[in-house]
C-alpha cells in the first residue's frame, strides 16, 4: 500500500504547474497537424491515382511490417481505455476543467489524431479486413486495462514515461522502413505520429522528475515495483474474433520483434534511459527500502540483458485474421 493522501498532496503541488506543462509539451488544436493533412483528399482530380499509389506500396510491405502497423492503430484507437484509467487517479479530479483534468483531455486530443490517421489510412490501402480490426479495436476497449500501476499517480507516471518512449519507438520505425521501400507518404505518418510520443514522454518523465524532488523514497519504490512486475503494452489483452483476452498479444509481439519494429532490447534501452534520464544512481535521501529498490533498478538492465541474449524469436506461423488474404 502507499501513502494516498502524500500522493495527493504531491499531486495538487504539481497541478498548479499545469497550464505551463500544456504550453510546453503539447500544440494547440488550430497549429498542430491534423489526419485530413496526409491522407489523400477527395475532392482533389488526383484522388484516385493517391488512392492507387497508397495501396500499391501497402501490398508491398512485409507481412510482420504491416502486422505491427495495425497493430499499432489499434493500440492508438483504444484510447479511450487509457484516457478513462488517467481520469481515476489519485489526485486528478475529472469533474474539474482545470489543473490534472486539463491535461489528461489535452494530452487525449493529441493522441486521438494518431488512431483517426492510421485507421484511415488502413481502410483506404485495400489490404486490411476492416470488420476484423474493429472486432479487435471494440474488445480491446471492452476488455479495458491491467497494467499493474493500481491508482497511484507515480506507478502510472512511470508506465506513461516507459509507454509513450516505447511507442515513438515503433511508430519510428514502421517509418524508416516503410521508407526504405520508397514509401515517403506512410514514413511521414509515423514520423508525425513519433514526433508527438517523444513529446509526451519528454513530459511523463518530466512528471516523475519532479515528484522525485518532492517525495523520493516513495517515487523510487514505485519505479522499482513497475519493474518487478514489468511493463507490459496497452494492448496486452488484444484479441481477434472468437478469441479470449490476451490470445493474441503473444503473436502481435512476435510479429514486431521479427520486424525489428519492437524488441527486447528495446525494452532494456528504455530503462537505461530512465535510469540515466531521472539520475537514479545519483538521487540521495532515501530511506532503507527505496535504497534497496535503487540498487535493484541500477542492476536490472544487466540481468534483462542476460536473459534476452538467450531469446530466439520465433519463426512466423500465425495468420492473423486483420489482413485479407
Amino acid at each position: 500500500m502507499y501513502n494516498k493522501m502524500m500522493r495527493i498532496e504531491v499531486m495538487r503541488t504539481l497541478g498548479k504547474n499545469v497550464d505551463d506543462f500544456i504550453d510546453t509539451y503539447l500544440t494547440p488544436a488550430e497549429k498542430i497537424w491534423q489526419p485530413t493533412d496526409f491522407l489523400p483528399d477527395p475532392s482533389s482530380d488526383s484522388f484516385r491515382y493517391d488512392v492507387e499509389e497508397l495501396q500499391t506500396y501497402a501490398q508491398e510491405m512485409g507481412y510482420d511490417l504491416f502486422v505491427t502497423l495495425i497493430g499499432d492503430c489499434i493500440t492508438e484507437e483504444a484510447l479511450p481505455s487509457y484516457e478513462s484509467w488517467i481520469m481515476g487517479i489519485d489526485g486528478v479530479n475529472q469533474e474539474e476543467r482545470s489543473g490534472w483534468s486539463q491535461w489528461v483531455r489535452n494530452w487525449t486530443a493529441e493522441e486521438n489524431r494518431h488512431g483517426d490517421l492510421l485507421n484511415k489510412y488502413l481502410y483506404l490501402c485495400g489490404r486490411v479486413n476492416m470488420r476484423e480490426v474493429e472486432i479487435t479495436t471494440h474488445y480491446l476497449i471492452q476488455d479495458g486495462l491491467d497494467i499493474g500501476t493500481t491508482m497511484d499517480p507515480y506507478r502510472n507516471f512511470v508506465y506513461t514515461s516507459f509507454q509513450e518512449t516505447a511507442t515513438n519507438i515503433s511508430h519510428r520505425r514502421v517509418g524508416s522502413l516503410a521508407k526504405q521501400s520508397g514509401n515517403t507518404k506512410l514514413s511521414r505518418m509515423c514520423g508525425v505520429i513519433a514526433a508527438d510520443e517523444a513529446r509526451h514522454a519528454k513530459a511523463y518523465k518530466h512528471f516523475v522528475t519532479k515528484i522525485f524532488e518532492l517525495d523520493p523514497s516513495e517515487m523510487m519504490l514505485a519505479f522499482e515495483d513497475m519493474m518487478r512486475k514489468k511493463i507490459v503494452m496497452p494492448a496486452h489483452l488484444m484479441r481477434e474474433s472468437g478469441q479470449k483476452a490476451g490470445e493474441l498479444w503473444g503473436h502481435f509481439s512476435d510479429a514486431a520483434q521479427r520486424a525489428m519494429v519492437y524488441t527486447g532490447q528495446d525494452y532494456i534501452n528504455i530503462l537505461a534511459e530512465l535510469l540515466q534520464d531521472w539520475r537514479i544512481e545519483h538521487i540521495t535521501g532515501l530511506n532503507e527500502s527505496a535504497e534497496k529498490a535503487q540498487e535493484y533498478l541500477m542492476k536490472l538492465p544487466g540481468r534483462l540483458q542476460r536473459v534476452t541474449d538467450r531469446i530466439s524469436t520465433p519463426d512466423q506461423e500465425y495468420q492473423f485474421k486483420w489482413i485479407k488474404s
